[in-house]
């Protein structure tokens, strides 16, 4: 059975490589979903396979970690990653449990360890490539915008962007309190549209219609878990009201020509910390696929 192995069966079959060609004018905004994020690596991979290496990157969360590989132009290695290590206590477990204080290490996939490839420095701190990382101020509840070559450390900012809350500490960054960019902004289209890019190309990682239940349990639990940082928690209450007020928004612009959406062409029934892995395996190929199918069309918004 699928959850008996730790490994994907074809992890094989992943594509290598790096990046060519120059630059794509206009923002790449990736959604979070943590290992829902296989749909978007798959997106990202088959991009950078075919010359779309987009200038600048937001992503949130997940989003944010993918991001770095794909601003690094390194096609498979987010994606290697969740497929060979999802079931190594390293990066989920009891290890990252003593390491991290969080069942998720992220520094496991984004800082320099033995079991990865190595980032490509030289082309993620490119200052001609944009990379933004999405997180969240927990003080505030603001939505935060940590910019590579901006901010003092940029892999910091990508692990607040991805630690969930109620099962991960805060990540100072700049002095800055932060957890899961998607507590406050799920999908940063807005980012990109105040910044002046005429070309954005949003991914999600949610199938079209979707949208999430507003619960008032989750709110109660958020007063008593964040009693200390009132306003964060209030920001957890309407968060799912929230994303719902995004799609509705990204649905409207989509449909006025603005923006370019990929999204999964079925129901995504991965969780959030999935463990079977041809069902994560099945993600990631839905996305490279679903970018396949878009070629054509979103070569012709960019033009």
């Amino acid at each position: 059975m699928s959850m008996g192995r730790k490994v994907y069966e074809k992890l094989n079959d992943i594509p290598m490589g790096h990046a060519r060609g120059q630059l794509t004018k206009g923002c790449l905004v990736v959604e979070g979903g943590a290992f829902r994020g296989l749909y978007n690596q798959g997106v990202m991979d088959f991009f950078m396979e075919n010359g779309l290496n987009f200038e600048c990157v937001i992503g949130v969360s997940a989003g944010a970690m993918a991001g770095l590989n794909y601003a690094s132009g390194q096609i498979g290695r987010s994606a290697r990653c969740n497929l060979e290590f999802r079931h190594d206590s390293d990066y989920i477990g009891a290890q990252a449990m003593l390491h991290a204080h969080s069942p998720l290490n992220i520094d496991f996939a984004i800082q320099p360890n033995v079991k990865l490839d190595a980032l490509d420095e030289n082309t993620f701190y490119d200052p001609r490539r944009r990379f933004i990382a999405v997180a969240t101020d927990c003080d505030t509840g603001k939505t935060m915008y940590f910019e590579k070559g901006k901010c003092r450390d940029i892999l910091k900012a990508i692990k607040a962007s991805a630690s969930m809350p109620y099962v991960s500490p805060m990540v100072d960054v700049d002095g800055h309190k932060c957890l899961d960019g998607g507590c406050s902004c799920h999908i940063p289209y807005k980012w990109a549209m105040e910044q002046g890019y005429e070309n954005i190309v949003v991914i999600k990682t949610r199938e079209r219609g979707y949208r999430k239940k507003e619960s008032s349990t989750s709110n109660t639990m958020a007063l008593r878990f964040y009693k200390d940082n009132p306003v964060f928690a209030e920001k957890l209450m309407t968060m799912n009201a929230d994303y719902n007020n995004e799609c509705n928004a990204i649905d409207q612009l989509e449909k006025d020509g603005r923006i370019f959406v990929i999204a999964p062409s079925e129901p995504v029934t991965v969780k959030r910390v999935e463990g079977d892995m041809d069902k994560l395996g099945n993600l990631y190929w839905l996305g490279y696929n679903d970018a396949k199918r878009n070629l054509f069309a979103l070569t012709k918004y960019l033009k």
